[in-house]
């Protein structure tokens, strides 16, 4: 079986839709968040927020024409509640990509792009607010830069990016490893006081700790030597050279917390490409088939049955512990490597596969 690779922009949508740089320029109208005084049950303002660069902004009240940069982030203004104030999306969530009580309100949000939303497109669009899920993507060419902080304010649109996700440098990138949903559930607190949600947002916050409280306490009993090792095989990122979860990116965190170990968390840095001998040389005891929403039940079926194909049938793999003894996992990559409330799900998922006897999915 011979390696496949992405060609053009749908290459670059595969590869970088999970990937993001350092977050923006720091202008003082990005309201990242990283500093936030917390908005109160009823919506408390002003609110303060910074960006990756640590600058802060204020949001003076409760935004009430909301864009977002793509499904994981409209997802997130689903669950708060403040669904009904977002005019536009970009990367549109396909079917079944949504939770099922949000899937109806969530289709009927206009798709301002395919993929990115092209920057004339965004600052007409009459909002008052974009929520970035990953910043500037300078993989993607000019249209992955977007648009200037001045000219966003320009036009009225403060902007505010999730940092688990968009900054991995600056003073708020994650020091060291990313080994907890601390910064994940950050991001849903600071839209929370963003847009005047905040007890939603705590509520969220609360269920998403027990989850993960569950499953660490379940496995605390396993040693660190005993934990088996994890590979993510991001498959749409191509195959022809394997790209890496590493260390600062969200899915170490969710590896971490499931009881395992992943064979790349030694790389300082969210994603990397590597090698199919790197991956040979780690041997994982369990592989994730991480594939992206497909529309359908069936199409994803067939896009995890491709990916798992591929690593039978591919000679440098064929030899894996993972493969010979058919450890895998079959996750949808949105919802491992990008924050939202169900990535304690997916801990719980995969703590369950690892750890059967320890702990029960979905209970």
């Amino acid at each position: 079986m011979r390696p496949r690779v992405f060609c053009g922009i749908a290459a670059a949508v595969a590869l970088f839709a999970t990937a993001c740089s350092g977050g923006g320029d720091g202008g003082g109208d990005n309201a990242g968040g990283g500093s936030t005084q917390q908005a109160g049950a009823g919506g408390a303002f002003p609110v303060k927020v910074a960006d990756c660069a640590g600058k802060e902004t204020t949001v003076k009240q409760a935004p009430q024409r909301i864009v977002t940069s793509n499904a994981a982030s409209l997802e997130m203004l689903l669950q708060l509640g403040a669904g009904e104030r977002v005019i536009g999306t970009g990367f549109p969530p396909r079917k079944g990509s949504l939770p099922a009580a949000l899937a109806e309100q969530g289709a009927k949000v206009p798709a301002l792009g395919d993929t990115l939303i092209p920057k004339e497109k965004l600052l007409g669009s009459g909002a008052d607010l974009y929520v970035d899920t990953f910043g500037p993507m300078p993989a993607m060419g000019a249209a992955g830069a977007g648009p200037s902080e001045e000219e966003l304010k320009a036009v009225g649109i403060q902007h505010v990016l999730l940092l688990s996700t968009a900054c991995t440098t600056g003073p708020k990138a994650p020091q060291g490893p990313r080994t907890d949903l601390a910064a994940v559930e950050d991001d849903i607190r600071r839209l929370g006081a963003v847009t005047g949600t905040g007890a939603r947002a705590e509520e969220l916050v609360g269920a998403m700790e027990k989850q993960i409280t569950d499953v660490k306490n379940a496995t605390a009993g396993v040693p660190e030597a005993q934990r088996p090792g994890y590979f993510l095989f991001d498959f749409d990122a191509g195959t022809k050279q394997p790209m890496a979860v590493c260390a600062k990116q969200v899915a170490n965190a969710v590896i971490t917390l499931a009881g395992a170990r992943n064979v790349f968390a030694d790389c300082d840095a969210d994603f990397r490409p590597v090698s199919w001998e790197d991956v040979v040389a780690k041997n994982p005891d369990w592989i994730q088939l991480a594939v992206r929403n497909r529309g359908s039940e069936e199409a994803n079926s067939k896009a995890f049955d491709e990916a798992e194909a591929f690593l039978k049938g591919f000679p440098a793999t064929q030899g894996l512990k993972a493969v010979q003894e058919g450890h895998f996992l079959r996750i949808g990559s949105e919802v491992t490597t990008i924050a939202g409330t169900r990535t304690a799900d997916t801990v719980r998922q995969i703590a369950a596969t690892l750890h059967p006897a320890l702990v029960k999915n979905g209970q």
